[in-house]
């Protein structure tokens, strides 16, 4: 059901109460070349996709959309999608590891150029939890669904029920069960997100962000990662950005909205994503030597910038024809 018939339906079904007039806007290729980022960033020829870490058949199926004419909504969906369902990625949908009771739940949001968004949240039994989003935020009233809900809707749009917790995961599981120890992990194999950024041909932007979350958290455990202003944020009049790592200090301090209200007062993407790591480094008692977050982002210019709190954090652009992987700066030295 379109949004629009939706709150028809809605309004006419609820005595005398109508609904507000404004609806809320709000297989890695381990040959991908790595080059250093450096603080001088140019302008991009358009299109151009980014995403957080090593995920370059996702941004190589998000360009194809673009190149194809497609906008950067739908680049950003379909490049997800790769990652949500390769089940040798156990950081993100099918495969993905799983919460302490054994079962894998995933977060997802998208953000398109008008700040329109849609998430969910501890979705199960899904693979493309970035598809329900994205039917959140053009078929819905809402910005986010949850649970049992979001599941239900997933069905209701067509998606078909899949057991997501793979041999592989369960067997991880297993093993962690035997301890049952909990500790982010400082690491490239925790990172457990992808993000994704991309500007069309036209110069619009959009963004999209899909997890299966921290390995081994509480049940109900909800990151950063649907979080529209903490994991994802879009403004198509100055950039866009969004984050990874250990979500908790990603929304305490609302870090990919901090990342683009700095380039809205004229930081380039690369200082801004320096400053918003260093709002959480620097806050009381921060325990920031023990975890790992990093932002991307990209401004209207196309300029792209980097930084995390440790290093093996890197951004995978693909502009010009070419895919690379960029090893991003990083606040505390080895």
């Amino acid at each position: 059901m379109k949004r629009r018939k939706f709150l028809k339906n809605a309004t006419l079904s609820t005595a005398g109460l109508a609904v507000g007039a404004t609806i809320v806007n709000c297989t890695n290729d381990k040959k991908t070349p790595t080059t250093p980022v450096t603080k001088t960033t140019q302008k991009a020829t358009l299109p151009l996709v980014v995403a957080t870490w090593n995920y370059p058949n996702a941004t190589a199926a998000a360009y194809k959309v673009l190149k194809n004419g497609g906008t950067a909504l739908d680049a950003v969906e379909a490049g997800c999608k790769i990652e949500e369902a390769d089940i040798n990625n156990q950081t993100v949908g099918k495969g993905g590891l799983p919460d302490r009771e054994g079962n894998v739940t995933l977060d997802a949001c998208i953000m398109d150029k008008n700040g329109n968004c849609g998430a969910v949240v501890y979705l199960q039994n899904i693979t493309h939890a970035i598809t329900v989003a994205r039917h959140v935020m053009e078929n819905t009233p809402h910005v986010m669904l949850a649970g049992v809900g979001a599941e239900q809707f997933a069905y209701e749009i067509g998606l078909k029920k899949e057991n997501l917790l793979t041999n592989a995961s369960k067997k991880a599981w297993e093993k962690w069960k035997i301890e049952s120890k909990y500790k982010p992990i400082i690491n490239i194999e925790n990172h457990d997100t992808i993000g994704m950024l991309a500007i069309d041909k036209n110069g619009d932007i959009s963004g999209a962000c899909s997890t299966s979350g921290l390995a081994y958290k509480m049940a109900g455990r909800v990151g950063d990662s649907p979080i529209i202003g903490a994991g994802l944020f879009v403004d198509n009049e100055i950039g866009a950005c969004v984050a990874t790592g250990l979500g908790e200090e990603v929304v305490k301090t609302v870090g990919s909205f901090l990342v683009v209200e700095l380039m809205r007062q004229g930081k380039s993407p690369q200082d801004a994503c320096e400053e918003a790591i260093k709002r959480i480094v620097n806050k009381p008692n921060s325990d920031f030597k023990n975890f790992q977050v990093g932002y991307i982002a990209v401004n209207k210019q196309g300029e792209t910038g980097s930084f995390s709190i440790h290093q093996w954090f890197s951004m995978t652009k693909f502009q010009d024809g070419k895919n690379e992987n960029i090893q991003s700066q990083f606040i505390v030295k080895a």
